[in-house]
């Protein structure tokens, strides 16, 4: 990974978030301070898969079980579930924490008190607010003009991650949604727990899944149950995949990449999902408020991370569901300095913002590179323990 360079007189630019760390790993070995080996955690690399074969046995029996008691069986398994430990849920701190005191030691060895990096978002943000929703079934498909049209009430934009092979695919709901400014992404092939059971089985489904990509002019993937392996999806032909959850102990393949932030996953730009899906709140956990979705993302915004939310319109036709929905949207829409984009915008973003460098020019910094227009240079120093930013005009 190639990541901004170290200027003179040890004043450290980096490109924010886990990107700084990173960067502060290979060009500083700062006394006190303990570098974990970021990628595997990224990748998750630290986790061995212990209930492989218990998930396919349930996806070879799944479609014989009503649909009540996959649910009941869900519940029951969350007080094993829950005893995980790492990653904590629902925010898991190891890389903020270990990003925010390597930034604070870059400070208190720098000459001058302060060290300079480019913004994490661009245009002023200071942090990201990106929507999806995954079409499980055909019901889910007709229910999401209603949803879409609630969303766009409150000027919001959505991506839709349809399954190819599972459902009918109304295009006339599809091109609705496109004529309205969302995205369409590719939800695996057929939703049915087995893209990831061998080398081969994947490879044979990823040409499919590949060719509906071409064929639908989509650009983002997310495996069904956030099921994934980091080495085999070198093979997916998108611009950028969001099937790694950053923490989840609930999903069939639990763990997380401890990630905010968008990181490269090969030539794919990831997109961790960083919210608590609605599934798990709403219909595994019973929690029918949205407390801990306020909480998390107000931990990601202090920390200028993404706010990647899951909404699968399949569930939110259940009574009181949309009203829950609308009091989050109306909970992001009182935030200050918030950008919203559609997933393939932050993609082209964190890429334009990798391939950009900060220089220093006489007394000033700036950027150079795709990321020139849009991002901005941000000074840091610390008050006390505190670290402080601002804009340098």
């Amino acid at each position: 990974m190639t990541l901004p360079g170290v200027q003179s007189e040890r004043t450290c630019l980096m490109s924010g978030g886990v990107m700084a760390l990173l960067s502060l790993a290979d060009e500083y070995r700062f006394p006190g301070i303990a570098i974990p080996e970021i990628d595997d955690l990224l990748y998750e690399r630290y986790a061995s898969d212990m209930r492989k074969w218990g998930r396919r046995i349930y996806y070879r029996i799944r479609p014989v079980i009503p649909r009540p008691v996959q649910i009941a069986l869900r519940r029951g398994f969350t007080n094993v579930q829950k005893k995980g430990g790492f990653p904590a849920w629902p925010i898991e701190p190891v890389l903020v924490e270990r990003a925010r005191e390597c930034l604070k030691s870059a400070v208190r060895h720098s000459s001058s008190g302060c060290v300079y990096r480019m913004s994490t978002w661009p245009d002023r943000c200071r942090f990201a607010f990106a929507i999806t929703h995954d079409v499980e079934t055909d019901a889910g498909l007709r229910f999401a003009p209603r949803l879409a049209e609630m969303e766009r009430e409150m000027e919001y934009c959505s991506a839709w991650n349809i399954v190819p092979e599972r459902y009918p695919i109304d295009w006339d709901i599809v091109h609705w949604l496109q004529s309205r400014g969302s995205e369409i992404g590719v939800h695996g092939l057929n939703h049915d727990g087995t893209l990831f059971d061998s080398r081969a089985r994947f490879s044979l489904q990823v040409e499919k899944i590949n060719d509906y990509a071409r064929r639908w002019g989509a650009v983002g993937f997310r495996s069904p149950s956030m099921l994934r392996n980091a080495e085999w999806m070198r093979e997916l032909a998108f611009e950028y995949d969001s099937s790694f959850p950053d923490t989840d102990p609930y999903e069939p393949q639990p763990g997380g990449c401890c990630s905010i932030w968008p990181y490269p996953l090969h030539h794919l730009i990831e997109l961790p999902l960083t919210m608590p899906q609605d599934h798990t709140l709403f219909e595994i956990l019973q929690d029918e408020s949205i407390a801990r979705w306020k909480a998390k993302c107000d931990w990601i915004e202090e920390h200028s991370g993404l706010v990647m939310l899951n909404v699968h319109p399949d569930y939110m036709a259940k009574e009181g569901r949309l009203e829950l929905y609308r009091e989050f949207l109306l909970h992001m829409k009182r935030k200050k300095g918030m950008w919203h984009p559609l997933p393939r915008q932050v993609a082209r973003w964190w890429r334009d913002r990798h391939s950009s460098t900060l220089l220093r020019n006489g007394n000033h910094f700036e950027i150079r590179g795709p990321a020139a227009s849009r991002g901005n240079v941000l000074r840091v120093w610390l008050e006390g323990e505190d670290l402080r930013e601002e804009i340098v005009e």
